[in-house]
């Protein structure tokens, strides 16, 4: 069964007029297996948290990125022996392209397509001893001056500023609150879904 850290929460703020954001960093852990979601624009975080786990860059097996934004992606290139996977394809560091079935090569780690926010966007959802994780990426995020909702209503209700379509959003976040027994938002702590 796998197992999940959060190596970084991810933040959203404003510093004296200069926007800071870099997003939730999950390393996942299945068998001889080391997976990263998003590992965000942060690199010295980044490298500390892995330092952290007796992990280098080149022991990551599979990068996940949960959409195309910077503040997600911008470190994907430090993992050199990775994998990369997105909603529909698996890039590979020799220029090889490869769709993916909906799951991590080798693992029963599921890749949904949650379209709204980006309309590439997916999430990943991993079944742990704790129950379902579902790392949603920026179906749910919140900025750091902003409550963090955890009522279903609330995280409904949530405005995103950069949602590209609301009501694809609103199906993918229905999706997410439906299968997740946890939630690990783009930025922002992770929550248990009151069912």
């Amino acid at each position: 069964m796998a197992e999940i850290k959060v190596l970084i929460q991810g933040y959203a703020r404003e510093e004296n007029g200069v926007e800071h954001a870099s997003c939730t960093t999950t390393l996942i852990q299945e068998g001889k297996l080391n997976i990263i979601v998003d590992p965000g624009m942060n690199r010295k975080l980044l490298l500390k948290a892995l330092d952290k786990e007796n992990l280098k860059p080149s022991d990551i097996n599979y990068v996940v990125l949960t959409h195309n934004h910077m503040d997600h992606m911008l470190l994907t290139g430090i993992f050199e022996n990775a994998k990369v996977l997105d909603d529909n394809s698996i890039y590979s560091f020799d220029g090889a392209i490869t769709n993916h079935d909906g799951k991590i090569p080798g693992t029963d780690i599921k890749i949904i397509k949650t379209p709204g926010h980006d309309q590439f966007h997916c999430a990943v959802a991993v079944d742990t001893k704790d129950g379902k994780v579902v790392i949603a990426g920026d179906v749910l995020w919140w900025q750091d001056s902003e409550k963090q909702e955890t009522d279903k209503q609330g995280l409904m209700e949530h405005k995103d500023p950069y949602e590209k379509n609301h009501e694809q959003l609103m199906n993918s976040r229905k999706k997410v609150l439906e299968i997740a027994d946890w939630v690990i938002p783009g930025h922002g702590k992770m929550f248990k879904v009151k069912k």
